[in-house]
């Protein structure tokens, strides 16, 4: 416990001083905001993350106007993941107006971060059907070498660095994750070894969510091969090493990716997850024999289960999960969010996923069960990465300690591709 008695709120605030690494955080004020909270009482959340982020932010501007460039991004940056933070318990429906208003300052916070950032970002807008994803394009510095795919590469004609064709990162974020959060999460990781990183809002997620109501869909893979059609062509990217991330439910999401799409090169799920709905079940208490009809069967268990998720979504902390996700899949009710988790079943893909993939799990997170069972059914080039309690990696998304994350999957993605990037660290 670092603050809180309730679990969900002290697992979020492990999450945001997570961030802390790569410039989202600082471990001071986030315990101060967090002495302000009452245990479990989101409006208290609301108010004290709000606070610090409108104090962080009036801070950067301050820095800003004396043209103090590195002040100002760091303390966007930090503005920019407290805002991020403060509206988390109020995503559900319908959407409170003061998380439009803080998710805008929150864009608004990165934006401002990304103007003081050499090279600067490119923000990117992803055609996919009749809609656009929003994102960046976050290049590696002209300074951190990029890595070769051969030999060849390093006796090749001298090239401006900016211009050097090299491996990117796509960042496919979770339930309540953002283009902007991927930064901290994966972005910035990939940076600092060389690696470009592409950071989006898919349907369900972030500017789609929140500003257009736009709620997951099964073939979420579309999304991502949107992704690669937007960068695969361009002159600073290699195409032959494009790499997906998935974090929380962006597991599930960049998996599918994989398994559709053979232009990925490698694959890295955090954890790795089968389906919605076999978490669903796993969770019931009850018999084997009566989960093996629903949610449509038995039919004297239905309305009994209804009724249970539907008291269960009003209770503050332990039913925002289910108010999340009836706001993520556009839904009316918990139930049917239960039997809308039916249409995200990835179990046929995981076979057909040929490129090199690497599983993650951390000991101490739910979400990670079936992480294992994934990994026996692919039949790919693969890899098992377990982290543990006792490295401070037990936590959903190895969010208590990130840097040993990227260390290892970053390190094997580097052998993957045959190079060590660089021990350059741009700065923060």
């Amino acid at each position: 416990m670092i603050a809180f008695r309730d679990p969900l709120f002290d697992g979020q605030l492990l999450r945001t001083l997570g961030h802390g690494a790569y410039g989202g955080a600082a471990i001071g004020e986030c315990l101060a905001a967090a002495a302000a909270v009452a245990n479990g009482d989101r409006e208290s959340w609301y108010h004290a993350w709000t606070e610090l982020a409108e104090r962080t932010f009036a801070t950067a501007l301050t820095s800003e106007r004396g043209r103090h460039g590195a002040s100002a991004r760091s303390a966007f940056l930090r503005a920019s993941n407290y805002y991020r933070n403060a509206y988390l318990f109020h995503l559900e429906p319908p959407l409170d107006e003061r998380v439009v208003h803080a998710y805008r300052r929150q864009c608004e916070a990165f934006e401002r971060a990304a103007a003081w950032t050499s090279p600067p970002f490119e923000r990117l807008s992803i055609p996919l059907e009749r809609i656009s994803m929003p994102g960046w394009l976050c290049p590696a510095s002209p300074t951190v070498p990029a890595a070769p795919a051969n030999s060849t590469a390093l006796a090749a004609p001298a090239t401006p660095a900016s211009r050097v064709p090299r491996p990117v990162v796509i960042c496919v974020s979770g339930y309540d994750g953002t283009a902007e959060e991927s930064y901290f999460w994966n972005g910035a990781a990939a940076l600092a070894r060389g690696y470009h990183a592409v950071i989006f809002d898919g349907p369900g997620q972030g500017s789609l969510l929140i500003e257009h109501a736009i709620a997951f869909r099964p073939d979420w893979e579309k999304a991502i091969a949107a992704v690669i059609d937007a960068i695969s062509e361009r002159p600073d990217v290699d195409a032959n090493r494009i790499v997906v991330i998935g974090e929380s439910f962006g597991g599930y999401l960049a998996a599918r990716g994989a398994a559709c799409d053979g232009r990925i090169a490698a694959c890295v799920l955090d954890p790795a997850q089968i389906g919605l709905f076999q978490a669903a079940l796993a969770r019931l208490p009850l018999p084997a024999s009566w989960k093996q009809g629903l949610p449509h069967r038995p039919a004297w268990l239905v309305p009994i289960l209804r009724s249970l998720l539907a008291r269960s979504a009003r209770r503050s902390s332990a039913g925002w999960a289910l108010r999340r996700g009836m706001l993520t899949h556009g839904v009316a009710t918990p139930w049917d969010y239960f039997v809308d988790a039916t249409r995200y079943d990835g179990k046929a893909l995981i076979g057909k996923i040929r490129c090199p993939t690497l599983v993650c799990d951390a000991e101490g997170d739910d979400i990670s069960r079936f992480a294992r069972a994934f990994f026996d059914e692919l039949t790919c080039e693969k890899a098992y990465i377990r982290f543990t309690a006792a490295e401070g990696g037990a936590a959903h998304c190895v969010s208590g300690n990130r840097p040993l994350f990227h260390q290892r999957v970053f390190d094997w993605l580097d052998d993957r591709f045959g190079t060590a990037a660089t021990a350059h660290t741009p700065p923060l």
